[in-house]
């Protein structure tokens, strides 16, 4: 059976998240918000006990929680939103900050916004993937509306220093007397390592339900109570009237159940996966030429990013796909180069010769030897 060790991209849904949105399906499927009758009254307990879970989970308020159909509609909601409502309410800040090396969930709407009476400073990481804070302490700015960096890169793993970024955005608040709030794109870190919004300082947190063993199609954003944002759904004025659009029940029982499953076996999993990946790292490495993508020790314990030198890469994957589920990149990138790793320095032909392994719950110690096989094999072929 093919290896599947592409876990950045999608999490297979666990067998306990399923059966707990079994009966949301079928048996109790009446819509939340139809409040005249006992299965509409079920079906809002069921969001309400979901959402008690989830920020009990994260250490955050009740009314911090606004569901969402995934990460990528957290972060237009938390990006856009924020920019909007800075409009409305008469604000003039217009300066964004975030890295080179985001996902495009959040550089495009960014992107969008500097198209549209804003500007963007987009940050250079250093070699290793991390950011440079005092570069990023020199871009914050009087008018510095929003700083957004993910906690964990999708590609090459890297863990960035939330705590430190945040306390230099309160940090610029004193002096310039303007809130700068703390965008963090969650998706790849929350379920993985420990990451509580509120002790690390961070605003606004996108989360994701099928990066952590959730279903497809369900995320949220953790709001800072006080923070206000410009609705980017209108229609049945749902989740405090920043996100229209009938709840989806069951997928909010599974995210909340998944999450609680994750934060269950978080340690546990990280120690083993760890040693996986380097366990992975150490029979690869001796095949030569392989340049390591991201700091090795500020990394997710489940992501390994490799170059290999002197290989054709369309070839290599072609080779891979027969044994092994990985990839070169991003799945949101449609076969383009990785513009993570052009940031630390690779070129187009390396980028499409690199590899991206992500572990997950049920990857063992045999897939990874034939991972390792199977790379060796390809590499050897092709060399």
């Amino acid at each position: 059976m093919l290896a599947y060790l592409d876990h950045h991209a999608t999490t297979p849904c666990d067998p306990a998240v399923v059966e707990a949105m079994a009966p949301w399906w079928t048996e109790q499927f009446a819509n939340p918000a139809s409040r005249n009758y006992q299965p509409g009254l079920l079906a809002a307990a069921a969001v309400q006990n979901a959402r008690s879970q989830i920020v009990a989970d994260l250490g955050v308020q009740p009314e911090s929680v606004i569901f969402t159909s995934g990460a990528t509609e957290a972060n237009n909601l938390a990006l856009k939103g924020l920019a909007e409502a800075e409009i409305e309410s008469g604000g003039q800040r217009r300066h964004l900050v975030t890295l080179a090396t985001e996902h495009r969930a959040v550089l495009d709407p960014l992107r969008y916004l500097a198209r549209h009476g804003f500007e963007l400073t987009e940050l250079a990481v250093l070699p290793n993937g991390l950011i440079n804070l005092e570069e990023l302490a020199a871009a914050l700015r009087p008018d510095t509306l929003l700083v957004s960096v993910m906690a964990a890169n999708n590609e090459i793993g890297v863990l960035q220093p939330m705590a430190e970024i945040a306390a230099l955005c309160h940090q610029a608040e004193s002096s310039h007397q303007k809130t700068i709030h703390l965008h963090c794109d969650g998706a790849q870190a929350v379920g993985h390592i420990p990451l509580q919004p509120a002790d690390l300082g961070v605003d606004l947190l996108s989360i994701s339900g099928h990066k952590l063993y959730g279903p497809k199609g369900i995320g949220a954003l953790v709001v800072k109570p006080g923070i206000r944002l410009a609705a980017q759904l209108h229609g049945g004025g749902q989740e405090q009237g920043v996100r229209a659009g009938s709840l989806p029940v069951p997928l909010i029982v599974g995210l909340a159940k998944a999450l609680q499953l994750a934060l269950a076996d978080q340690q546990l999993r990280s120690e083993r996966l760890g040693e996986l990946r380097d366990q992975l790292w150490r029979q690869l490495e001796p095949l030569g030429d392989l340049k390591l993508n991201g700091d090795l020790a500020a990394r997710l314990p489940h992501n390994l990013n490799l170059t290999v030198g002197g290989v054709d890469g369309a070839r290599l994957h072609q080779l891979l796909r027969r044994k092994i589920a990985v990839s070169s990149g991003s799945a949101c990138s449609q076969g383009s180069p990785s513009h993570v790793l052009a940031a630390l320095g690779r070129s187009r032909q390396e980028a499409g010769a690199s590899i991206r392994f992500g572990l997950g719950r049920h990857t063992t110690a045999a897939e990874i030897s034939c991972a390792a096989v199977a790379v060796a094999e390809a590499i050897r072929s092709l060399r």
